[in-house]
């Protein structure tokens, strides 16, 4: 997972899983599990299928800004999907070199929420008026890393993020959380004997005290069956709001994906098989229920 070669896109996987890990307790609870359980040898032997982000659709911001970062580092646009209930549009992205994980990144459509909310996140949004990535060094790898975690708008009112909580939770989680790494996914399909299918390794994570998410149940299947995913529901955090409020809200969490062989590949030993030769891309219906991972009623689960 923490790459060795250590170009450019590593570091900044770097920079972007160390705050991630320190805010989800949940990884380090998975990692120590799977190590002393023999699953892997160690942190850095896990594969990671992809990494996942949200952004908000205004104005200097959203998919169009946020992507440029990685296609200067060689990521490659892919596929792009629709979540009309949830009003949210999705690109993924392939990686440079397979050892890397493909990419996944969201926009809210904010012209698509009630004027209330809309007004909500320009008051924050409005503040922003050229696009931040324009105004790095994208070669400069501490700029890059930096800005995954740094304040791009004002530090949101309790009031204004219970608001956006009614009408979307992917605007509240945003309108906080900003650019921080939404989730990493453990490739499981990875993983040495019955571990490597998702409903094995979902028993293991559940004996570890791991709570998943239900929603569309425990395993979202695509609907060619050939991919498959699970996710933890997101750390609850403590949040400083303005004016000194705080609340404790959904911050990350974990995803788990089996990715199947396609039918050509099906009598390859699953660890021979290559990148190219398993389920590639994501499923909408599957990512839907995935988003939900931060939601108020899994969380409460907890």
């Amino acid at each position: 997972m923490y790459l060795t070669e250590q170009k450019p896109v590593d570091k900044i996987m770097r920079a972007l899983f160390e705050p991630y890990k320190e805010r989800v307790a949940d990884v380090d609870k998975i990692t120590k599990a799977m190590v002393e359980h023999q699953l892997i040898p160690d942190e850095e032997s896990i594969v990671n299928d992809h990494i996942a982000f949200r952004t908000l659709g205004v104005p200097n911001l959203g998919i169009a800004s946020f992507e440029k970062i990685f296609l200067h580092h060689g990521y490659k646009r892919m596929d792009k999907y629709q979540f009309a209930e949830k009003k949210l549009d999705a690109h993924w992205y392939a990686p440079p070199e397979e050892r890397l994980p493909r990419i996944f990144i969201s926009e809210l459509r904010v012209q698509d929420l009630s004027k209330t909310a809309q007004a909500i996140i320009k008051r924050y949004t409005d503040q922003i008026i050229a696009d931040p990535v324009d105004l790095i060094n994208l070669d400069d790898l501490e700029q890059v890393g930096k800005f995954f975690y740094q304040p791009l708008w004002n530090l949101p009112l309790l009031e204004d993020y219970n608001k956006l909580l009614e009408e979307s939770e992917y605007a509240a989680w945003v309108i906080y959380n900003r650019y921080y790494l939404n989730h990493y996914t453990i490739s499981v399909h990875e993983l040495p004997g019955a571990y490597s299918e998702l409903d094995h390794f979902n028993k293991f994570l559940e004996s570890i005290g791991i709570m998943l998410n239900t929603a569309g149940g425990k395993i979202k299947v695509s609907k060619d069956g050939l991919l498959k995913q699970s996710s933890s529901v997101a750390q609850m955090v403590e949040a400083e709001f303005a004016l000194g409020k705080t609340a404790n809200i959904a911050g990350s969490y974990v995803e788990f994906a089996e990715r199947l062989p396609l039918p050509n590949f099906e009598s390859i030993p699953h660890n021979k098989l290559s990148r190219d030769q398993r389920r590639e891309g994501f499923e909408a219906a599957n990512a839907d229920k995935i988003f939900e991972s931060t939601y108020t009623e899994q969380t409460q689960q907890v």
